[in-house]
């Protein structure tokens, strides 16, 4: 551990706040507003609410930037994240090249597992000296897709031999996660995969694609994208959204995709009126269909519907809930809900 001093504002912005701590940790950890996985230095010093942005120093070198505040049992606040240097280099850099600000970091875009049991080592017929992580699934967006395959375990990645637990060596005699190695590249840029493939080893050269989530993070600099009709609110899900549904399974960042823009679109709220009478509880369910056809993203489903050629609209929901109302009363009450709630127009879509 080694000393650290973190600057910033408080909440009101006219005063300068400084905290003191010690570095307790370098790993790699969640950030929170982009549930991007990068490399993190922990330190002991509160970061309070807006601290964030503000430089974190030992001696005379800057470590990095405040980034957030981490909960510590029940304590909230006596520890934070701290976004290295390295990191905020990496970010300057591909921003200068990189249009999409959702392309900065690599990715392979799969899960896997460690592979410590001596047992299922054994069956997936690994040499006493091998090491390496087993794959479980790789994402259609990935480079890695129908290049590399489950139960494919990665041995090395650029030459750097991966550690049972999914590690590989950092700086002096620590270790960190082997995605350190593929965020640090740039979209694009081309790996080197080594796998143990039914008993035999082979290497590939994965290129890593830029890739645009389908759960988006919140852009806070833009105008939410919303749909309105008959009362019914449909929002794009973003990553803000499902934080804030304690039910809801993360493992929906990862879902599988059969088109490039697709989304999931859920109905974020009902607006009262008497057209959606009966339909308060379906709050927070995606709609999957629209008359039968498979809603792709926000704007598909803006067409879908503003094209309605039918008496009535049928929405198909998650959990095989239904909604049916009569188009043409439905079309009327639209208005009449705009008008009530001071809403200026029906649609914002990005």
């Amino acid at each position: 551990m080694f000393p650290q001093v973190s600057y910033g504002l408080t909440r009101t912005g006219d005063t300068i706040c400084v905290t003191k701590g010690f570095v307790t940790e370098v790993c790699t950890e969640i950030y929170l507003r982009s549930s991007t996985k990068l490399l993190t230095i922990q330190i002991d010093g509160t970061i309070n609410g807006g601290n964030s942005g503000g430089p974190v120093i030992t001696g005379n070198k800057v470590l990095g930037v405040a980034l957030q505040s981490c909960k510590s049992g029940k304590r909230i606040g006596t520890h934070g994240d701290v976004i290295p240097t390295p990191i905020i280099r990496h970010f300057i850099a591909s921003s200068a090249e990189e249009s999409s600000q959702n392309a900065i970091f690599g990715s392979l875009i799969l899960s896997y597992q460690s592979l410590e049991n001596d047992h299922i080592r054994d069956h997936f017929k690994m040499s006493p000296e091998m090491t390496g992580v087993l794959i479980n699934k790789i994402n259609s967006s990935s480079g890695a897709y129908k290049i590399l395959r489950k139960n494919d375990i990665i041995l090395a990645i650029d030459g750097v031999p991966i550690g049972l637990d999914g590690k590989v060596p950092f700086r002096n005699e620590e270790r960190i996660s082997f995605n350190h190695l593929i965020s640090m590249k740039k979209p694009y840029e081309k790996i080197l995969v080594k796998v143990l493939r039914k008993g035999k080893e082979h290497e590939y050269n994965i290129s890593l694609k830029p890739v645009k989530p389908h759960i988006s993070v919140q852009q806070y600099y833009n105008i939410p994208s919303y749909y309105i009709f008959g009362g019914f609110v449909f929002v794009p899900l973003t990553k803000l959204y499902i934080d804030d549904l304690s039910y809801m399974c993360g493992c929906v960042l990862h879902d599988q995709y059969e088109f490039t823009d697709e989304q999931h679109v859920i109905i974020s709220q009902v607006m009262s009126h008497d057209i959606n009478q009966g339909y308060s509880d379906l709050e927070d369910l995606q709609v999957k269909k629209v008359n039968g056809v498979k809603v792709k993203n926000l704007k598909h489903l803006c067409e879908l519907i503003e094209g309605c050629c039918r008496k009535n609209l049928r929405l198909d929901l998650e959990d095989d809930k239904v909604i049916v109302l009569n188009y043409k009363s439905a079309k009327k009450a639209t208005f009449e809900i705009l008008e009530r709630h001071n809403i200026k127009s029906a649609w914002a879509i990005e």
